[in-house]
């Protein structure tokens, strides 16, 4: 079984992360949606609104499976047995630092990473813009899936 993680905080899921997962499950048996769990990090949605946001974009694809992890992606990849790391890429800002994390995790595993560029019409879109258009009372329903919803 090909299988790949998809990790991330997706804090909020966006279009672009919905686009990148529903591409990715043509290339693979399985995507696991990994949300990483770090206690350093502020976050605006709990884990559980997260991982709820995501089971409910996908509830109609079985292929997709959303689960919470700690520690590096790579110990994570191995325990699941995933040989895959998908990762979207959106300019090259993203390569590079893609790039390195990919080049790492090669030597800590045999894991592959696989990017899929972000199409042009998400390619804007990230977490962090997202929250700040919630922070400030905008219409955030343009970059995100319906599932992702401020109570």
């Amino acid at each position: 079984m090909k299988r790949a993680i998809f990790p991330g905080s997706f804090d909020p899921l966006t279009l672009g992360h919905y686009d990148i997962i529903k591409r990715g499950v043509t290339l693979f048996d399985e995507v696991i949606v990994a949300i990483g769990v770090n206690s350093d990090k502020k976050y605006m949605f709990s884990l559980e609104e997260r991982q709820m946001f995501i089971e409910n974009a996908f509830s109609d694809e079985p292929k997709v499976k959303v689960v919470t992890y700690k520690g590096l992606t790579v110990d994570f990849c191995k325990e699941i047995e995933a040989g895959f790391i998908l990762r979207g890429l959106r300019n090259p800002a993203d390569f590079e630092f893609e790039k390195a994390i990919a080049h790492a995790n090669r030597r800590l595993a045999t894991i592959e990473t696989v990017f899929l560029l972000t199409s042009a019409r998400t390619s804007f879109i990230s977490s962090s813009i997202v929250r700040d258009v919630i922070k400030n009372n905008g219409d955030y329903t343009k970059f995100v899936p319906d599932s992702v919803r401020v109570k």
